[in-house]
């Protein structure tokens, strides 16, 4: 088990590396084909009037960068729904908890795995190990409070487990929406001291490059605040999922252990 465990974490932590590597480069692919193309441009380089595709390629090398980190974020977003989802198990949470309750007050023991067995997930994985717990120990010499340690123990246990593959690259999300934000405003910035050099030149100032300068700042600016936004949304809609299903543990966890308290 442990060795299972272990090598999914390693092709988890490889994953993570990979699909980095692999939005930073489509963020370069981006911004240098599509952004970047001749058709956004007129004749002197300058983007074309409207052309926003033109516009965001002239802000310059913290552009990819920061789509980068926007497809980072889309990317482990996805990944976390797909694992929250599978670790919610099939079927509804709450019923599947009312369920249990019944069975375990009812001493059906085997009802209650084969619940656990059909419902899957994170949930299910804790329940099934307190009920196997409580399976093994009815047959053995222990006092009431032998037995309700053991138990908890075991929840505990497989309870720690799960919570590490709930959470796990949530850091990353949390992390990129961080990094977005202080980008954007190293964009801003380069583009502003642009923006003064052209101002600074002896006699008319070049307004095309005062152009170039505030436009780099500004496109900066909006790409690395939405990027965090939606970085900080999908962050804090993941937690509050994960503190459901960590609830679910804890109370599927308090129903077992009651059950021994009534019944031993």
């Amino acid at each position: 088990m442990s060795n299972q465990k272990s090598s999914s974490g390693g092709f988890k932590s490889v994953f993570a590396s990979l699909a980095i590597v692999v939005a930073f480069a489509i963020g370069v692919l981006v911004y240098v084909v599509v952004l970047g193309d001749a058709g956004n441009f007129d004749a002197e380089g300058h983007p074309k009037p409207g052309n926003y595709l033109g516009m965001m390629y002239k802000g310059g090398f913290i552009v990819p960068i920061l789509m980068g980190i926007f497809i980072t974020i889309v990317i482990f977003s996805i990944e976390r729904a797909l694992t929250i989802a599978r670790a919610k198990g099939k079927g509804n949470i709450e019923n599947f908890v009312r369920s249990i309750k019944n069975l375990v007050a009812g001493n059906q023991y085997d009802a209650a795995i084969a619940e656990c067995n059909k419902q899957q997930g994170s949930l299910a994985n804790v329940v099934r190990a307190g009920i196997e717990k409580i399976k093994t120990i009815n047959s053995e010499p222990m006092d009431k409070e032998s037995r309700v340690a053991a138990i908890q123990k075991e929840i505990e246990e497989a309870t720690a487990l799960e919570l590490p593959m709930l959470s796990k690259n949530l850091v990353i999300i949390s992390t990129c929406a961080t990094i977005a934000t202080l980008w954007g405003l190293i964009g801003t910035v380069l583009g502003m001291i642009r923006s003064f050099a052209a101002l600074s030149n002896a006699g008319a100032p070049d307004t095309t490059a005062l152009a170039t300068g505030i436009s780099e700042a500004l496109i900066n600016t909006a790409l690395g605040i939405t990027a965090s936004v939606i970085g900080i949304i999908m962050y804090n809609y993941f937690s509050t999922k994960i503190d459901a299903i960590t609830y679910s543990m804890d109370e599927a966890g308090f129903t077992i252990v009651q059950s021994v308290n009534v019944n031993k």
